[in-house]
């Protein structure tokens, strides 16, 4: 027990007695450590921020929206075709309002957004305009009026000129006035505003503050000259038959669409279907899946740092190895065994490497905490949390690097005979 002391005793003077040599060798470490720390913390940031942003809605809700026939709901050629413009033009507000009368559906609201340009005397914008039908306001978790009221049903029916402002563009428009009862020309038309909602959580980048609310009849009518929606919302009574409930559906939906299947695996997939339906919880399940992908190669790139520091203190181990030898023969000949001088240089690697470690995980607590108040400044709420399982990822890589790559120069310097370590100069 006494040698094995010795050997961390010496160890620790060797490292102390070359300060200069032990920092350069513990750079690489502190750098590698440091990234792992700082990409971990951001993926859980990014992770929280985003699934935040889709619970504002609520967590009991199910979507209703257009997909591309012959392609997966959650697959790039899904995505690729719906941004690169292809419109989906086969969901209808009277299917949605058959679907709702499910019996464990509350309530819900049908939607699609556009753009135009809005004006108030001298302000002129292009804004975002958000039709959505009556219900919105009991369907949508987030949304809350400041002043004035809410769109109504016969505003639809009727196809009434009537706008709500999102907190931002009523600041636009009305910076020192109320909104209220004024008129906006959206396009060449006016609209009489008659409600402003809260400021409230942005949605998957798309900040629900900047647009303008307006009956869906109207938008769809007078302004985009449509008949389909892109979206509905439904709040889900009882979250303990959510699946039953997906099911029922979609069993409705490819009866109005003429949609039938084969085969029961076909059915699953939904592959042939125009709409998609999908729950917060599902949402919640595909973010983890694709952030643990994404944090997976992140820390894979991170990985590289270390694997170069480690290469740094194989080459510091190897040139201790060389200075030392005749240290290595006086041990050797004084009684130490081949093990004792081993453990001597892998603790000498392990110190490194923890001590780079420690150092490193500081600086990435330091320059996450940096970065959530630097993007706290540009308005969202992103917290790069360092947590437990990122320190000991961190710790338990760099340690691992450091016994792998000082194994070798170590196990080269115990096997150095004493008349061999004693010839050398």
């Amino acid at each position: 027990m006494s040698k094995f002391f010795t050997s961390i005793r010496l160890a620790l003077r060797n490292l102390y007695g070359n300060k200069l040599r032990t920092a350069l060798s513990l750079l690489g470490i502190v750098i590698g450590v440091t990234s792992v720390i700082l990409i971990l913390s951001l993926g859980n940031g990014l992770r929280n921020f985003i699934v935040a942003q889709v619970e504002s809605f609520g967590t009991d809700i199910v979507q209703i929206e257009v997909k591309v026939p012959n392609t997966a709901h959650i697959s790039s050629e899904n995505a690729g075709a719906m941004a690169g413009g292809t419109q989906i033009t086969t969901l209808k507000l009277d299917e949605i309002e058959e679907v709702a009368k499910l019996a464990n559906l509350g309530a819900w609201y049908a939607g699609i957004l556009g753009q135009q340009i809005v004006t108030y005397e001298d302000e002129n914008e292009q804004t975002f305009i958000f039709g959505v039908t009556s219900g919105m306001m009991e369907a949508d978790k987030g949304a809350e009026l400041e002043k004035g009221s809410f769109l109504l049903e016969e505003d639809n029916r009727d196809l009434k000129q009537v706008a709500v402002l999102g907190s931002k563009t009523k600041e636009l428009f009305f910076p020192n006035d109320d909104a209220v009862g004024k008129s906006i020309k959206i396009g060449k038309s006016k609209y009489k505003v008659i409600g402003v909602i809260k400021e409230r959580s942005s949605a998957g980048g798309f900040d629900m503050n900047e647009v303008i609310y307006i009956p869906l009849g109207t938008l769809q009518s007078k302004i985009m000259g449509i008949n389909h929606v892109q979206f509905a919302i439904f709040k889900i009574k009882n979250m303990n038959i959510v699946d039953q409930t997906m099911e029922e559906i979609r069993a409705a939906m490819r009866d109005k669409h003429d949609i039938e299947y084969d085969n029961e695996q076909d059915k699953k997939d939904g592959i042939d279907d125009d709409f998609a339906v999908m729950s917060i919880a599902e949402a919640k399940e595909i973010l983890d899946k694709v952030f643990k992908i994404i944090n997976a190669l992140l820390l894979a790139l991170a990985s590289i740092s270390l694997v170069v520091g480690g290469v740094g203190i194989m080459n510091v181990m190897y040139v201790a190895v060389t200075e030392r030898t005749q240290e290595i023969g006086l041990r050797k000949a004084v009684g130490a065994r081949n093990r004792d001088v081993l453990w001597q240089f892998i603790f000498e690697a392990i110190f490194l490497t923890l001590l780079g470690g420690i150092v490193g995980i500081i600086f990435g607590i330091i320059l996450s905490e940096i970065g959530t108040y630097i993007i706290a400044q540009y308005g969202y709420n992103v917290i790069f949390a360092v947590d437990s399982n990122s320190v000991l990822i961190a710790v338990g890589f760099s340690m691992i690097t450091g016994v792998i790559f000082g194994f070798y120069p170590a196990k080269r310097a115990s096997q150095l005979t004493p008349s061999e370590a004693l010839r050398k100069e």
